[in-house]
C-alpha cells in the first residue's frame, strides 16, 4: 500500500524549498551591498591578494547570509501552520538583515569600524549629532524607507513562492552549495597560509567584513605541529607594514587665511622636570595630555607636522604646513630652541631667545628656561599654549596643556597642537588635510591615535591602548598607571588606525 505524503508534510517541503531559493535572492542582494565594504578598503596590490578578497566575499557573504535564514527563518517553516505567516516574517527578517548590513556598510565607509556591542558608543557619539537635527517628518522617511524595502521582500517572496515547483525543475542547489563552500573553504585556507608566513596584503583584510573571525595559522597549523609558534611570535613581534611609512603630505593642498597681525606663542616643554608657576599669566589646564614621541627629535617632528613619529623617516625634506603657511601669508613665525636641541630641521627660523617681535613663536625648551623665556613683552596682546609632559624614556607620558586660549577638549595630544595653532590663528581648512590631531579649540572626536617607536596607542577617556606589532596589547589607566581589566573596544582600534594611516600613500 502506497502512502500519499500528508498535507502538512507537503507545505512544510514546499516552504523549505521556498526558504532556499528566498535564502539564494537575498545572498545576491547581500553581496552587491558588501561590495561597499570592498570599496571602502584599500586594494590588494597582489594577485593572491585580489583571488583572496574574492573568495572572501562570497564564502563569508554567502555564509553568513544563509546562516541567518538557517536560525530564524527554517525553524519557522516546520513550526508555523499558515503559509501566510511565514512568508511576511521572512521578509521582515530578510529586510531587518540587509538594512542593518546597509547601515554597518555605511558606518564601515565613514569610520573603518563594524556595528558591534563594544561600538555602541561610538555610534552614538557619531550619529547623536546627525540625530539631533532630525525633524518628524525625517524620522517618517526613514520608516518609509523601511517599509518601501519591506514591501519589495514579500514581493519577492509571493514571486518565489508562485514560482517555487518551477524553479525547483532547474536543480542547480548542488552546483551553487559547492559554489559557495569552495569559496568558504578557501578563503580559510589561505589566510591560514598568509598568517603563517605573514602576508600582508591578506592580513590586512581581516576586518573588512562584518562578523569575520577566519582561520589563524596559530589555532589552526600548530594544532596539528605544523607551526613552531616560538618562530611564529618571533617573526610576527617583528613584522610591520612598511606602506605605512610611505605619506601623502598633506593630502590635499591647504588653503585658507590667517590674521597676520596676531601673536601667539607655543611651548613645548623637552624634559620631565617641574613647571614653576606662572602666576603673571591667567591659565586655563587640560590635564589629560599625552606626549607618545620616544625621542626629542620625534617631539620636534610631531609637534610641528600635527602627525605620528612613525612618518618622521618620510617627513624629513618636507616643510610642515604649520610654519609653511603662515610665511607663505606674510607672518612672522621664529623658533626658539635650547642650545643642546637637535634643531636641523628648524634652522632657517631660529631666533634668539629675546625676539618679541609679533607673529608665531614656537620654543622647544627645558622646565628651567621657560620661565625666563615667558615674559609679558613676548606674548603682549597675544595667546600662549604651553606643552609639557615630555620625558627621556619612551614612553607614553601624561602632561598638561597651560594657555590662555578656551580649548573645549578633554583629551589631547602632541598632534592636536599644530591643527588648534592654525584653527587660533585663523585657518579653518579640514584639519585631516594635514594631521592626524584635532582642533583642540572645536573637537569632534574623544578618542586619539598616535605611535611611540612602532607601537600604535589609542586613548579614550582614562584608559590608553599600547598595541605591539604582533598584536599583543595592554590597557592602562592613564590615572592610576595600572593596568586596566577593561575589553579591548576592537571598533575603536579599527577606526583609530584607519583614521591613522590615512595619510598612507597605500590609502
Amino acid at each position: 500500500m502506497i502512502l500519499a505524503e500528508s498535507p502538512r508534510r507537503q507545505r512544510v517541503t514546499r516552504l523549505v524549498n521556498w526558504g532556499h531559493w528566498f535564502a539564494l535572492a537575498n545572498i545576491a542582494i547581500a553581496m552587491v551591498i558588501a561590495s561597499v565594504f570592498i570599496f571602502s578598503s584599500p586594494s590588494p596590490d597582489t594577485l593572491l591578494g585580489n583571488i583572496y578578497m574574492i573568495f572572501n566575499w562570497f564564502g563569508h557573504i554567502g555564509f553568513m547570509t544563509f546562516s541567518g535564514f538557517v536560525i530564524f527563518v527554517l525553524p519557522l517553516c516546520y513550526l508555523a501552520t499558515r503559509t501566510r505567516v511565514i512568508k511576511v516574517a521572512g521578509s521582515f527578517i530578510a529586510a531587518l538583515g540587509l538594512a542593518l548590513m546597509a547601515f554597518d556598510a555605511l558606518l564601515f565607509n565613514k569610520t573603518g569600524f563594524h556595528l558591534s556591542f563594544s561600538s555602541a558608543d561610538l555610534v552614538r557619539n557619531e550619529a547623536q549629532t546627525q540625530i539631533s537635527r532630525f525633524d518628524a517628518q525625517q524620522w517618517l522617511y526613514l520608516l518609509l524607507l523601511f517599509l518601501v524595502w519591506f514591501g519589495f521582500q514579500l514581493v519577492l517572496a509571493n514571486a518565489i513562492w508562485k514560482r517555487v515547483d518551477k524553479l525547483q525543475q532547474y536543480r542547480i542547489g548542488t552546483p551553487v552549495t559547492s559554489f559557495f563552500l569552495t569559496c568558504f573553504v578557501a578563503s580559510h585556507a589561505i589566510h591560514v597560509w598568509a598568517d603563517a608566513e605573514l602576508y600582508q596584503p591578506i592580513i590586512k583584510q581581516d576586518n573588512m567584513f562584518p562578523l569575520s573571525y577566519p582561520a589563524t595559522a596559530k589555532t589552526t597549523m600548530s594544532r596539528y605541529g605544523l607551526l613552531d609558534l616560538d618562530t611564529y611570535q618571533e617573526r610576527k613581534q617583528l613584522q610591520f607594514d612598511p606602506e605605512i611609512h610611505r605619506i601623502i603630505y598633506p593630502t590635499e593642498p591647504v588653503y585658507c587665511n590667517i590674521e597676520s597681525n596676531r601673536t601667539l606663542t607655543l611651548v613645548v616643554q623637552t624634559d620631565d622636570a617641574e613647571l614653576g608657576a606662572l602666576p603673571q599669566f591667567d591659565l586655563r589646564t587640560i590635564d589629560n595630555y599625552l606626549t607618545t614621541a620616544s625621542s626629542l627629535e620625534g617631539l620636534i617632528m610631531t609637534t610641528l607636522f600635527g602627525v605620528p613619529e612613525i612618518y618622521q623617516g618620510t617627513l624629513e625634506n618636507k616643510r610642515p604646513v604649520l610654519l609653511a603657511l603662515p610665511v607663505g601669508l606674510g607672518m612672522p613665525v621664529s623658533m626658539h630652541v635650547d642650545d643642546d636641541l637637535p634643531s636641523s630641521m628648524l634652522d632657517a627660523y631660529r631666533q634668539p631667545m629675546t625676539n618679541t617681535h609679533p607673529g608665531l613663536h614656537i620654543a622647544f625648551l627645558p622646565a628651567k628656561k621657560i620661565s625666563t623665556f615667558l615674559t609679558q613683552d613676548v606674548i603682549a596682546n597675544g595667546d600662549i599654549i604651553i606643552a609639557t609632559g615630555f620625558g627621556a624614556e619612551p614612553a607614553t607620558r601624561k602632561g598638561s596643556l597651560l594657555t590662555t586660549l578656551d580649548l573645549r577638549a578633554g583629551l589631547a595630544s602632541t598632534e592636536d597642537l599644530a591643527p588648534t595653532v592654525l584653527n587660533a590663528l585663523g585657518c579653518h581648512a579640514p584639519t585631516n588635510f594635514y594631521a592626524t590631531g584635532q582642533n583642540l579649540l572645536a573637537p569632534t572626536r574623544n578618542w586619539l591615535v598616535s605611535t611611540s617607536g612602532e607601537k600604535v596607542i589609542v586613548a579614550q577617556g582614562d584608559n590608553i591602548i599600547e598595541v605591539l606589532s604582533n598584536g599583543n596589547y595592554e590597557i592602562t589607566n592613564s590615572t592610576t598607571q595600572k593596568r586596566s581589566n577593561d575589553p579591548l573596544n576592537v571598533d575603536l582600534l579599527s577606526r583609530a588606525i584607519k583614521h591613522l594611516t590615512h595619510f598612507s600613500d597605500s590609502h
